[in-house]
């Protein structure tokens, strides 16, 4: 799931001192009033193909090595243990993510898609993944545009 944060949500991320802390702050924000603005995403299972394709065709985490790597778990990282993920950036790195993922297109998305080691990938690539991961694609394109449209912070979150 991603949400995009406001800036006092972001400062309250960045006080956190434990994991603990860290998922009472993502359960907070869960919880949320986004006054109608739709600042959150929702990628379900897709989000393993997505940053395959958009990254070196791996799950590395908290890597900055561009916009397109970081858009699902790269950035900074606010959990330690292994069973969750909280990947976190800054407005302009948000914003570097965004424009980036206007340049991404079907072709070549597919192309990467293609690329993705089937022993290291939890699901089966098939066409119909393809196509689920294409549509969850363009969902997350859509929210990285809207939240650097109002200057927000990104989080990714997500239960392993």
């Amino acid at each position: 799931m991603f949400f995009a944060l406001t800036e006092d949500q972001e400062a309250a991320l960045m006080a956190t001192r434990d994991d603990s802390e860290v998922r009472a702050f993502v359960e907070e924000v869960e919880m949320g009033d986004w006054d109608g603005v739709p600042l959150d995403c929702e990628t379900d299972k897709a989000w393993d193909a997505l940053h395959r394709c958009l990254s070196d065709g791996t799950l590395g985490c908290g890597r900055r090595l561009s916009p397109l790597d970081m858009a699902v778990l790269g950035g900074g990282h606010h959990y330690e243990g292994d069973d969750y993920v909280v990947a976190h950036l800054r407005a302009d790195e948000a914003a570097q993510v965004a424009e980036a993922l206007k340049t991404v297109d079907q072709s070549w998305m597919r192309q990467r898609y293609n690329r993705i080691d089937p022993g290291d990938y939890q699901g089966v690539l098939s066409d119909e993944d393809f196509d689920y991961t294409w549509y969850w694609f363009t969902k997350m394109r859509d929210f990285y545009l809207e939240a650097a449209a109002a200057n927000r912070a990104v989080i990714f979150t997500v239960d392993q």
